[in-house]
């Protein structure tokens, strides 16, 4: 009985110290995220990660207005191999994970007082808020980030390539 009460003891001590662990460190786990797709895009930031839920499109239609008013540049956030499988017609491809390589490129040719509207492969994906915050970080001002992504626009029947 002592060994079990021993035992009962440590393991609660170990619980506290690491949720106070995980309360104090700057890259700790959120222990609540965004779950409901119907809010939004779902995840489980880090505790210090910027939420951009004020620039998200949640509306398919509006996404489809903007684009027909050709004043906005759709950038895919998603991988190379993913764009050349379809992309929505016109798109840019800038991968997440290569931004550091391409962003002087994307500089050149588009400069940041272009409106932009990102996408990646949907609300199960956080690709597209990525971009868009190293896009703001580097002086794009216009930004928007269309979370039904390519599988809503495509679900749609609009113009895709």
């Amino acid at each position: 009985m002592k060994t079990i009460k021993e035992i009962s003891i440590l393991v609660g001590v170990a619980i506290v110290a690491a949720f106070a662990v995980n309360y104090l460190s700057p890259a700790g786990i959120a222990l609540v995220g965004q779950w409901d797709t119907a809010e939004g895009v779902i995840t489980a930031n880090e505790k210090n990660d910027m939420v951009l839920n004020d620039l998200e499109i949640g509306d398919v239609s509006l996404a489809k207005r903007l684009y027909d008013s050709q004043k906005f540049l759709f950038v895919d956030a998603r991988s190379r191999d993913d764009y050349d499988e379809g992309h929505i017609k016109g798109a840019v491809s800038l991968p997440v994970g290569q931004f550091d390589e391409k962003i002087e490129a994307f500089l050149e040719q588009y400069p940041p007082e272009k409106a932009i509207v990102t996408y990646c492969s949907g609300r199960t994906c956080e690709d597209s808020h990525k971009l868009a915050q190293l896009l703001l970080a580097f002086g794009y001002t216009e930004i928007n980030v269309f979370i039904d992504g390519f599988p809503g626009w495509e679900a749609e029947g609009y113009p895709i390539e």
